[in-house]
């Protein structure tokens, strides 16, 4: 197992056992020099997501991998969706973000460099560990439940949701590679729990002993105040996203999602009540937050 890495983030440093290749993704030559004439029975790209960073990818592991493994998004999906729960032939069209249709365009022309470029591609929904926090302000959002501060939720808080905790991604991804019946093929890979957003909050709420206080705002509301937030919400959160697993769980026996938010939500917790060098209060989006809440009324 090899890990390309520019090596300036400690904490994303590979482990023992795992071959470091130190370089930019994005500058080619050094790329180049750092792969030398190494061949690789797969190569999974995290951090692609405009069309000329597929581009690229193309002309870096072209003759050098048997699977590229592109990990797009399924936010891709029609948004909104017209009917569920979506699978792999669900069209991929969302109007209403750039990222997603950035992503599109990536696996458009992952399509047009086959058969001469073997490929898979991955579609997550809400994937999360420890450390990332499912709820729009993270860390700010945490602390606001803690001191019982009413946070904001989108909509009325009860369209669906799907968090897929890493542990689980991770066996259906592992379980794909290597497979010749994945090469020019598409799975998303997300959990089954389907979940409110407001259950998400209660759940995550829950191990802190509190009860969150939740103010619901629309979402094309909230995009008014924050055009980054909005376009998150509108081109993905806003709509309930529901999906079969059935493709992926035909070709990767293994994969099942056996960990539910409600035990995430304790891990969550339990990293940040660790690690209080992480309890960062974006300032901004705390007033943002205040001002929404106080202007709904």
């Amino acid at each position: 197992l090899y890990h390309l890495n520019r090596g300036k983030t400690a904490a994303l440093r590979p482990v023992s056992g795992v071959k470091p290749l130190i370089a930019d993704i994005n500058d080619e030559g050094a790329v180049i020099s750092a792969l030398g004439d190494l061949h690789f029975d797969a190569v999974v790209d995290w951090i692609a997501f405009t069309p000329d960073q597929i581009e690229r990818d193309i002309r870096l592991f072209a003759g050098r991998c048997d699977q590229f493994v592109f990990i797009s998004s399924a936010s891709v999906y029609q948004t909104p969706p017209r009917s569920w729960p979506l699978t792999e032939e669900t069209p991929a069209d969302n109007p209403f973000w750039e990222y997603s249709r950035n992503k599109i365009a990536c696996e458009q022309l992952l399509h047009s460099a086959a058969p001469d470029f073997a490929f898979t591609i991955v579609r997550p929904s809400h994937t999360y560990d420890k450390t990332l926090i499912p709820l729009e302000g993270g860390f700010t959002v945490l602390r606001r439940i803690q001191e019982g501060r009413p946070i904001v939720i989108h909509g009325d808080g009860s369209s669906l949701w799907t968090l897929t905790h890493h542990r689980d991604f991770a066996v259906g991804l592992v379980g794909l590679l290597g497979r010749p019946e994945a090469l020019g093929e598409t799975y998303h890979i997300t959990s089954d729990e389907v979940l409110s957003w407001d259950e998400i909050a209660h759940q995550l709420a829950e191990p802190l002993g509190r009860e969150p206080e939740i103010i619901h705002i629309p979402s094309d509301m909230i995009a008014r105040y924050d055009e980054g937030i909005g376009a998150s919400l509108m081109g993905d959160k806003t709509h309930s996203m529901v999906f079969d697993n059935s493709k992926i769980k035909r070709v990767v026996k293994d994969f099942r999602a056996e960990i539910p938010f409600r035990v995430g939500a304790g891990e969550i917790i339990d990293w940040y009540r660790r690690n209080e060098n992480l309890h960062q209060i974006d300032e901004g989006l705390d007033g943002l937050f205040d001002r929404m809440i106080a202007e709904r009324g």
